[in-house]
């Protein structure tokens, strides 16, 4: 961890945890208010291919927005929607108001609201909210739980076990290029059980001992570093296909230990 975060006081890391819960309370409440209702329509952010953004997208980071210009208007902001705003503190808020929006638009339950606190060392604390299911997953600081309509439960992912037996998962089965696919196919065809969709809850359910892997490419900062500090947090392993740091996106993988995580690396990379 960085000097800066390393010397935060309890008060102000209070503060931050406090207004990443406010941050997800609004964006909880912005983004139902049009899902699954009907007419809703989207954008594309691209022409090649279908990105989808709706108008929940845009509300949600607006209100997280106004938030932070009121509580923290030191800290820098980077938002999918709306670009990077400047900010003297040396912290950097990093939102994805809706990760999932393909998901969000089909109607299925599992998109979320991905909030993180940064500073240059990448992502010291996040959340990974899950609106419509009502479970929100939280990591850093010293903390790494989960609530939800079970109660409260300790995050914590799972153990080592043979590749052979673990549970891999990722959004898209066409991940990335042509080559990442293939590296991407080496590891997939090694473990027990592949499922695909699962957009940021993948990473959740990774966090809370479900999962072995998640394997991914193509990504943003806004989809990793929420996801990187909650899994942390919980024990596990967040790096690009070399083994790098993966915060500022691109290829990621999230493993649930170190020995997983090493099997899976040595598959990518052939």
């Amino acid at each position: 961890m960085a000097e800066l975060t390393a010397n935060l006081t309890f008060e102000t890391r209070a503060e931050l945890m406090a207004t990443a819960h406010a941050l997800a309370d609004a964006a909880r409440e912005a983004t139902l208010l049009h899902f699954r209702k009907p007419g809703l329509l989207a954008d594309s952010k691209e022409t090649a291919r279908f990105d989808p953004v709706t108008v929940a997208d845009r509300l949600a980071e607006e209100r997280m927005r106004a938030i932070l210009a009121q509580r923290r208007p030191q800290d820098a902001v980077l938002g999918e929607e709306y670009g990077a705003l400047a900010g003297t503190s040396g912290l950097t808020w990093v939102l994805d108001p809706i990760d999932g929006t393909r998901g969000y638009l089909s109607g299925t339950p599992i998109w979320g609201v991905l909030i993180s606190v940064a500073d240059d060392s990448g992502p010291v604390y996040g959340l990974i909210d899950q609106p419509f299911i009502r479970e929100r997953f939280e990591g850093g600081f010293g903390l790494a739980r989960t609530v939800g309509p079970s109660g409260e439960f300790a995050l914590e992912c799972r153990a080592a076990r043979p590749l052979a037996e673990a549970i891999l998962l990722s959004t898209f089965p066409e991940v990335g290029t042509v080559a990442e696919h293939a590296a991407f196919r080496r590891v997939a065809d090694r473990v027990r059980l592949v499922r695909y969709g699962m957009d940021c809850y993948g990473y959740a359910l990774l966090a809370a001992g479900q999962v072995d892997l998640v394997i991914e490419a193509g990504l943003q900062a806004y989809d990793v570093q929420a996801p990187i500090a909650v899994i942390e947090a919980a024990g596990g392993v967040v790096t690009d296909w070399q083994g790098n740091a993966c915060h500022q996106g691109g290829q990621v993988l999230a493993a649930a230990n170190r020995a997983v995580h090493a099997e899976a690396l040595a598959l990518l990379n052939g």
